[in-house]
């Protein structure tokens, strides 16, 4: 073939392909699937943005998908009205859309229950409604052949999903269950399933056998359910499992050694079960696992993890569990470990030195394991250059924080060393942490000034130094914290769990769950600080917690404190500040805590804003506070009569004759004249003789 021919022959495509494209366009679609749109349309409480009511061609309407048919009229085969703001219920309607292959109404506000007859469309393969309101049950009789993808989570399902759904459904690959309210479920005949997912639910009773017959299931998440009793040896048969997440339930017993069956497991999460006994065999052997999530359970024994041939584990939860012994000095050989958290155990010692070789290391907490020495400690980690997050809190008991000026930890973001009794003063290393974001350093035996430089930290949000002893004045480049005056924080997505400690009020402690859940803080109370707070706190807008209490800081309240704009919890309490309580704090509309009490305050109570919401106790013990449910303003306003200038005048009618020998002269004057009374007879009469 010649150019020329096959310039001809590409001409002739060319004119065929646009002639199929015009003839395409030109359809419109079908009667019946345009009738069934208006009725969904009508059942909603909010229009559908790009469906043009008016026009009978239905194919051109935003996500609305047809098929490229050449007979007269277009089938609607998908909808894709995913994360539209929809709200209203699903008409019955909606399922005369025979052809339908694909129906996406997720992320709306849809509410009510679902048409039966959803479930009996012939050519639908995927049907995603995750993300709603809807309610009810899943209709027991489903006959969905063709579908390969059905989510339903996070909604209000209740009931058990039916042993049928996977008989009438032969294809079915992922099938997501989860957050809803089911109680029982029977997945069983699901020959092709890979992913599924039951987690967040009510369900109880033991591990579900039937999970065991699902041949090629490579995700099963169970997490957040109500199971218990042992985890059955049968989980071995699933031995082409990807993820196995079982945490969250009532599991009791030893944890099977069944993992050198599991040869593509590369996630194992069982933690908050009851599980006990040591670390099976074939797991601290496993060479494809990658996360490794074991807290919060009651096992025990060493920590004897062959790293050697766990040569993908990255991820690895071990705390809050009975562990005992030293820290293992093998985990110089987990080289691609990110996260490490051996926290809450029964360990102790010191830091193994062969940690300085884990350069992948980004979280570690060891807090609570019996550590010693921590100068040798943060010596040798200061070489995990990676390092972003450190917790060593409750563990070096008294002893004395370091000073070396030649400690390096770059790249630290959260560095959380409280509850150790530790003595000296805020070390100067600290200096050159330049991208903290979290500092906290309290309940330790800290002496000494707080650094000016503790205000230089670009990213600092969060800065605890609270019941420890420091004396002096608050630095004025605290004031002056960029990331709590203009920057919009963001906070770096860390491993869950982070046990950064409080104290209550009954001396328990309490963990927060989430790190950037923290509000944005300064808390410098339970001090022996002095001196003013400076007027140019107020210019902290993103500060949520400022906590001075029980300090010796005295002098006013500055009404500037009113630019905290996102201010929700302000504590003066216990100092020695005066004068009133500045009006213009009514404009913290976001203060929902506020106390100045234990102080030397006087004048009215602010009204009006949060200051309406506030208890008695916020301002108790201020003798010159009035106010509120105080003492009334005008009672407590006494008048005093002037001083007369004349001496001599006489007491003018009314005024009150008092003092020491008018005392005297009236009590002598009382006995002689009764002693008079008495001898005349005038109060008892004389015997006559």
């Amino acid at each position: 073939m010649d150019f020329t021919d096959l310039y001809i022959a590409c001409t002739l495509l060319m004119l065929s392909f646009q002639s199929s494209i015009l003839l395409s366009h030109s359809l419109t679609c079908n009667s019946s699937d345009l009738r069934a749109l208006n009725g969904f349309s009508s059942c909603l409480d909010s229009e559908i943005s790009g469906w043009n009511m008016s026009s009978s061609d239905c194919c051109s309407w935003s996500g609305v998908i047809c098929d490229n048919t050449t007979t007269s009229s277009r089938r609607v085969v998908g909808l894709e009205l995913g994360s539209r703001r929809l709200t209203g219920t699903i008409c019955e309607s909606i399922t005369s859309l025979n052809q339908l292959r694909i129906l996406n109404l997720s992320h709306n506000f849809l509410h009510g229950s679902l048409p039966t007859e959803l479930f009996h469309l012939p050519n639908l393969e995927v049907l995603d409604l995750s993300s709603n309101y809807f309610r009810g049950h899943i209709p027991s009789s489903c006959d969905l052949p063709s579908i390969w993808y059905l989510n339903v989570s996070k909604n209000d399902f209740v009931g058990s999903v039916d042993a049928t759904l996977c008989k009438a459904s032969p294809g079915l690959q992922v099938l997501d269950l989860s957050q809803n309210q089911f109680t029982g479920s029977s997945i069983q005949n699901c020959s092709d399933l890979h992913h599924l997912y039951l987690d967040n639910n009510n369900l109880s009773g033991s591990f579900p056998d039937s999970l065991f017959k699902l041949q090629n299931l490579q995700v099963l998440h169970l997490q957040n359910n109500w199971f218990s009793g042992p985890l059955n040896d049968g989980v071995g048969n699933l031995s082409n499992l990807v993820e196995l997440d079982i945490s969250f339930n009532l599991f009791s017993g030893n944890i099977p050694d069944v993992f050198g069956r599991l040869g593509k497991l590369e996630q194992f999460s069982a933690g908050s079960n009851d599980f006990t006994g040591l670390l099976p065999t074939s797991l601290v052997n496993s060479a494809s696992l990658f996360r490794l999530d074991l807290r919060n359970n009651t096992l025990n024994g060493s920590i004897n993890l062959n790293c050697s041939a766990m040569i993908h584990l990255n991820f690895l939860n071990l705390g809050s569990n009975k562990f005992h012994g030293p820290i293992p000095s093998s985990f110089f050989s987990c080289q691609k470990l990110t996260t490490l958290n051996l926290a809450r155990n029964n360990l102790n010692g010191v830091l193994p030195f062969s940690f300085k070789n884990l350069e992948n290391l980004s979280f570690l907490s060891l807090s609570e394991t019996g550590l010693s020495n921590i100068s040798a400690a943060l010596a040798i980690l200061q070489h995990c250059n990676n390092l972003t997050t450190l917790i060593l809190s409750m563990n070096f008991k008294n002893e004395q924080m370091p000073e070396s000026v030649n400690l390096q930890f770059r790249n630290v973001k959260a560095l959380i060393i409280p509850f150790c009794g530790l003595r000296g003063s805020i070390p100067v290393w600290l200096r050159g942490c330049n991208k903290l974001q979290l500092l906290d350093l309290s309940w330790n035996h800290l002496e000494g000034q707080i650094p000016f430089w503790t205000g230089k930290f670009k990213n600092l949000f969060y800065l605890d130094l609270s019941n420890n002893s420091l004396t002096g004045e608050i630095p004025e480049s605290l004031t002056e914290l960029y990331s709590l005056v203009d920057m919009d924080i963001s906070f770096e997505a860390l491993p869950q769990d982070i046990p950064l400690f409080q104290f209550r009020k009954d001396d328990s402690t309490l963990q927060y769950k989430r790190v950037w859940s923290l509000p944005p803080s300064l808390d410098l109370s339970i001090n022996m600080l002095n001196g003013q707070i400076w007027p140019s706190f107020g210019n902290l807008k993103r500060l949520h917690t400022l906590n001075l209490g029980r300090n010796h800081l005295s002098g006013p309240i500055p009404g500037t404190l009113s630019g905290m704009s996102s201010l929700e919890s302000l504590d003066l309490s216990r100092n020695k500040l005066s004068g009133e309580i500045p009006q213009s704090l009514v404009q913290l509309s976001f203060l929902s805590k506020f106390s100045v009490a234990y102080n030397q305050l006087y004048g009215e109570i602010p009204t009006g804003g949060q200051f309406m919401t506030f208890p008695t106790s916020s301002f108790e013990e201020n003798n010159g506070l009035c106010g509120g449910d105080l003492a009334s303003c005008r009672s407590m306003q006494t008048p005093v009569e002037p001083e007369s200038d004349n001496t001599d005048e006489p007491p003018s009618e009314g005024k009150i004759l008092a003092g020491l020998p008018f005392k005297i002269g009236g009590i002598t004057s009382f006995i002689l004249a009764i002693a008079v009374s008495y001898l005349t007879g005038w109060m008892v009469p004389l015997k006559r003789k």
